[in-house]
């Protein structure tokens, strides 16, 4: 778990590791529950977004599961298409039995999403014993989406597009945390200088690349790569 100070508010945004992460979603006590925390914290959606999914807006397409997440629905005006995992499609096939395709899979008020999140971590406290829990809302799940996606070499403009980012500055600056001790050290075996010789040995016939790497080449981050 990682902690840094709001800028400009009380509280700390949190970014969870994937361990911490399931452990949040396992807290889960029903399907409706576990929808939600799964598409906020597996699909990358906002609070107000997740509460306006329907049956209807989860599909399968060439490129596998996605959500249509509507322009009128976001906080830029502009639509999206997410992936989500099989998990959350055949979670919302089965909710969906029991409701109208037009209406949504989690009916309740915002205000419950923040409440089951918080119990949710408050459970996870009481079994850790990390204070770092008191701290986790909805909000911290999706900014913790986008920086696993990063650390598991998903393309940043990729990341953004799935996400509704478009300003790459705002995205880095307001969602992104420093990244995990594992990733830090994986980038630094790309530094001769810093590159740790018994490590970067070890992992020379690995086939992972970083946030910031394609296959074959250093990904620059220039503007043209970004969108």
């Amino acid at each position: 778990m990682r902690l840094k100070d709001h800028a400009k508010k009380d509280g700390m945004r949190v970014w969870l590791d994937e361990r911490e992460t399931q452990q949040l979603i396992e807290q889960t006590k029903n399907t409706e529950q576990r929808l939600s925390m799964l598409l906020m914290a597996r699909s990358g959606l906002r609070r107000k977004e997740m509460l306006q999914v329907t049956p209807a807006d989860l599909v399968e397409t060439d490129t596998g599961f996605h959500a249509r997440v509507w322009a009128e629905n976001t906080k830029s005006d502009t639509y999206r298409e997410p992936p989500v995992s099989e998990e959350i499609y055949r979670l919302a096939e089965v909710k969906g039995e029991s409701i109208e395709p037009d209406d949504p899979l989690v009916d309740r008020d915002p205000k419950t999403i923040y409440r089951w999140v918080g119990r949710a971590a408050d459970r996870c406290r009481a079994e850790t014993g990390e204070d770092g829990w008191k701290f986790v809302t909805p909000h911290d799940l999706r900014r913790t989406w986008g920086t696993q996606l990063l650390e598991a070499g998903v393309l940043p403009s990729v990341v953004m597009s799935w996400g509704g980012w478009e300003d790459w500055q705002t995205f880095r600056d307001h969602y992104l945390g420093e990244f995990s001790p594992e990733a830090i050290r994986r980038e630094r075996q790309k530094v001769e200088y810093l590159a740790d010789r018994t490590v970067a040995r070890s992992e020379q016939s690995g086939s992972g690349y970083s946030a910031f790497e394609t296959r074959g080449k250093t990904h620059q981050n220039t503007p043209a790569d970004r969108f």
